[in-house]
């Protein structure tokens, strides 16, 4: 069985997927970018705000599924630019203990959807 995970206090889909599912124990994240779900805007001004924003969404979907950042598994970082590695990086990492950080990787693409800088994915385990 499966359970749609959805909150007001994370952005609405844009397409026909939904922003996290749970499957038994799993909870399976659809990608967050920076729209602020307040306001529907896009927070790109920079790299820093944007990477939190990214980071503000998947903390309320894990909310919403009761669970935290302690909960996740792996992510997936998809980047437009290596050279944001860094700043991404501290960012991301400030969200985690770093002696359990999930697994993960990181990739760049060519571009992304509403040609943000970053996405983030997540699986976590209750």
């Amino acid at each position: 069985m499966k359970k749609i995970i959805f909150t007001d206090k994370a952005p609405a889909p844009i397409g026909p997927y939904n922003q996290a599912v749970l499957s038994g124990n799993t909870l399976y994240a659809s990608g967050q970018i920076a729209i602020n779900p307040s306001s529907g805007e896009l927070v790109t001004e920079n790299i820093h705000d944007e990477t939190h924003q990214v980071m503000q969404n998947i903390a309320a979907i894990l909310e919403a599924a009761g669970m935290t950042f302690e909960n996740v598994v792996k992510s997936t970082i998809f980047i437009m630019d290596m050279n944001n590695f860094g700043a991404i990086n501290t960012i991301y990492g400030s969200y985690f203990n770093e002696k359990t950080a999930p697994a993960r990787e990181t990739v760049q693409v060519a571009c992304l959807p509403k040609n943000v800088n970053v996405e983030i994915s997540i699986i976590a385990v209750q």
